[in-house]
Formats: C-alpha cells, structure tokens, sequence
C-alpha cells in the first residue's frame, strides 16, 4: 500500500485562491487583485496617493501580470489549476519579480502602522479583522507561530520568512503555511 504525502504547498494556494475570488466565480481575474489590496487600502484608511498605497497596488499588478506570463493562458483570467502552476512558477522564477519577497514587505509596511518595523499584536489583531474578516477565536494564535523568537512582535525578518514559507514550505506547521488557518 502506497500513501500520498499531501501537497501542502498547492493545499495553501488553493485557499488563497479562494479567498482571492471576490466574485466566487471560480476563476480570477484583475479585478479580485484590485479589490484585495483595495481591502488593505480602505482597511487602514490610506489615500491612493500613500507610498504604501502605491507599492502595494504596483506589487499587485506585476503580481498578477506574472501570473498570467506564467500560467501561459491567452485569456485574463486564470482557473483554480491555472492558479497553482503559476504561483509554483512565479515563487521561485525571480527574474522579474520576487514573489515571496516583494509582496511580503509591501503588506508589512501597510500592516506596521506605527512605523517602527514591527507588528504588534494590535496591528496583527486589525489585519486579521479589517482586511481578512476574520475574528475567529484562534486567529491571533497565528501571531504567537509568526513570532518566531517569541518578543511579542513580529519583525519584518519574521514576517518575510512566513511569506516565503507559505510559497514554498511543505510543512503544514511552518508559521508561514497558517496565513489562512491550519492546512
């Protein structure tokens, strides 16, 4: 009898994409990328004008123009397959654009309100909340499994570390693979 270790990784992408379609209309497109960093935008009461504002939705962009690159589709929309492949390609393809690098620092500074390089329970607690809807009792156990030297703050190393895991670990107990609850 032979057992199929689970693909953790493609488990991880397949809720984001479902979190991703705003619509629920089984495919993704440009405007679910829109309305997600619209949610971080209206969420933490930026202008359009803020550099943070501005870094996220160009990150969101490029994001999603490399999706498509590397789903190679002729349309603009990709299905839930489509998905998977091109985030696999796209984690580890750096040659346009770093993934798992530049979206993770373009979100920090949207969720470190305050500026001081870190997240803070309270900021955590408001991302969780404002952006991502949920007030499930344990989200902020997320917290604690991102704060991985356990100070009580996520530092930006700590957080680029989880995003980076969330893309490319297939252990369902890095900090990273817990971004949208337990694999």
């Amino acid at each position: 009898m032979t057992t199929t270790v689970q693909d953790i990784i493609t488990a991880k992408l397949e809720r984001s994409f479902d979190a991703l379609d705003a619509d629920r209309n089984g495919y993704l497109d440009w405007a679910d990328y829109q309305k997600m960093a619209d949610r971080y935008i209206q969420a933490y009461g930026l202008s359009k004008d803020d550099r943070r504002a501005r870094a996220l939705h160009t990150f969101c962009q490029i994001y999603w123009l490399e999706l498509l690159r590397h789903a190679d589709v002729d349309g603009d929309r990709l299905t839930k397959d489509q998905f998977v492949t091109a985030n696999r390609l796209a984690a580890i393809d750096t040659s346009r654009l770093n993934v798992t690098e530049g979206g993770g620092h373009a979100i920090f500074d949207v969720i470190d309100v305050n500026g001081d390089n870190e997240i803070g329970k309270d900021e955590f607690a408001r991302f969780l909340r404002d952006v991502w809807k949920s007030d499930a009792p344990d989200a902020m156990d997320v917290f604690v499994k991102l704060d991985t030297d356990g100070d009580g703050v996520i530092s930006r190393h700590e957080f680029i570390r989880a995003v980076r895991e969330h893309y490319l670990s297939n252990d369902p107990d890095a900090p990273g693979s817990l971004f949208f609850g337990r694999v």
